[in-house]
């Protein structure tokens, strides 16, 4: 497999590099793509989402391509500047990138390209697999268009996977990295009254995803990139707390992160029970299934029972 990668300086994108035999990259900044990658690819190109497309030269000899690159949803409160930059960051940005696909000559034969979990929005007790109808709120939409944009490469005959991902976990970044200075402060806590489930996945296994669906020609169309066994947030809570061996009993109320996030605090307090069954029923194998397995790995604990 010879692969391209868009954002691949990202929390993410590290992890899938280190998976790839020699990728080539594109990036808005290739002198500090290259500062923080190092020899993860020896091709690194220059490219702005928003700008247009990408340049031909950057798909020789490639057959795969992961498109990963988006605007930050959880950077700042949600304006509605900040909002119209993390929709055109993705619709947009994976516009250009098909329509340069569609352009070449010699085309890759296949593009994973992430999508988010958002796509479902607020939906309770319901077991979510990739069957179930999206909602019809702000990400939801985001990630209709998005996903609509990289399905049209089927279009040029590129096969199209979109990777509906959840909480990405893992050491050095992500969501885990922000919430662990107040839980080992003792000052974490559930979200409200914590039943609302929460669909997470270890970072390793993400990037074994996106491996997972660029190898396995009969994937087309969403893919939810989740672990197996969701939790609810109490129960995340609680497994945290435990990793850092520091008590979490003050619920975080929806008015103090409303106060902080403005209308994302919607977003923590939504209830997903996602559940991979594509991926299951593909043969992909978690390494991490578990949150108590996967928090274990991150803090360099022993793992209790699950």
């Amino acid at each position: 497999m010879r692969a391209l990668v868009t954002g691949g300086t990202g929390f993410v994108g590290h992890r899938l590099l280190r998976l790839l035999d020699d990728p080539v990259v594109l990036t808005r900044n290739p002198e500090r793509a290259r500062a923080s990658i190092g020899t993860l690819a020896s091709r690194i190109y220059a490219w702005d989402p928003m700008q247009g497309p990408p340049p031909a030269e950057a798909f020789e000899g490639v057959d795969t391509v992961f498109h990963l690159a988006g605007e930050s949803v959880a950077e700042g409160r949600w304006t509605t500047a900040q909002k119209a930059r993390i929709r055109e960051s993705r619709v947009v940005g994976t516009r250009h990138l098909v329509q340069a696909m569609a352009a070449l000559e010699n085309r890759p034969t296949q593009l994973i390209s992430a999508s988010a979990v958002g796509y479902y929005g607020n939906r309770g007790e319901a077991e979510l697999t990739e069957s179930a109808t999206p909602a019809k709120d702000f990400l939801a939409g985001v990630c209709i268009d998005w996903e609509a944009e990289a399905m049209a490469a089927e279009a040029s005959g590129i096969r199209v996977v979109t990777a509906r991902t959840g909480i990405a976990l893992g050491a050095g970044g992500g969501a885990l990295q922000r919430m662990l200075t107040p839980f080992k402060m003792g000052a974490g806590g559930p979200l409200g009254n914590g039943k609302q489930w929460m669909p997470w996945i270890h970072v390793a296994d993400l990037a074994g995803l996106y491996m997972h669906a660029a190898t396995t020609v009969s994937l087309r169309g969403p893919m939810n990139a989740v672990a197996p066994n969701p939790v609810r947030n109490s129960e995340f809570t609680k497994a945290l707390a435990s990793a850092v061996g520091r008590p979490a009993l003050i619920p975080v109320p929806y008015f103090g992160l409303r106060l902080a996030f403005g209308e994302f605090a919607e977003v923590l307090f939504h209830s997903q029970r996602v559940l991979p069954k594509l991926a299951t029923e593909t043969g992909y194998s978690f390494r991490y299934p578990t949150i108590t397995a996967a928090l274990a790995e991150i803090l360099g604990k022993p793992a209790t029972a699950a």
